[in-house]
């Protein structure tokens, strides 16, 4: 006689089931949230940002930011620039890296100013971009207005 045969039974795993459950995609970063990581990345000290598409029609954000010291200024610069070109963005132009007092870094839909904070201070670019949002004007009452008399000019004679 022969010895009866061991089976072991498994749990039966459940069946995967096609779901039709879209995966959300990751939303890629706006140009904007990129020059933000990277300035946040480089330490970069009071960042500002600032939609001025209803300002001017050069640029849509312009970002202003400080560095401790020139090396740190080009650093920062530098790095905006990286990851610019990581995400596709090419910039347009690149002005002040080689004093590093002031580096201007034209990304076209984002303009970014990274400074030293004593030129930030000199220059206040935070009070030429950051105009107080209009305010509602109160609903217009006609106003009745007095003409002026004619004047009768002298007939010449």
């Amino acid at each position: 006689e022969t010895a009866p045969e061991m089976t072991t039974r498994t749990a039966a795993k459940p069946a995967k089931r096609a779901t039709k459950r879209a995966k959300k995609k990751a939303t890629p970063p706006t140009l904007p949230q990129i020059v933000q990581t990277a300035l946040e990345d480089m330490k970069a000290v009071n960042i500002l940002m600032f939609d001025v598409t209803s300002l001017t029609d050069v640029t849509d954000t312009v970002c202003i930011a400080s560095g401790n010291s020139d090396r740190h200024v080009r650093s920062i610069a530098e790095r905006v620039i990286e990851a610019a070109k990581k995400a596709g963005f090419r910039p347009l132009g690149i002005e002040g890296a080689r004093e590093g007092e002031w580096v201007l870094v034209d990304l076209n839909a984002v303009v970014c100013h990274v400074m030293l904070p004593r030129t930030r201070e000199l220059y206040a670019l935070e009070q030429l971009w950051d105009t107080p949002a209009p305010a509602k004007a109160p609903a217009a009452v006609p106003v009745k207005r007095k003409r002026a008399p004619v004047r009768k000019r002298p007939t010449a004679s």
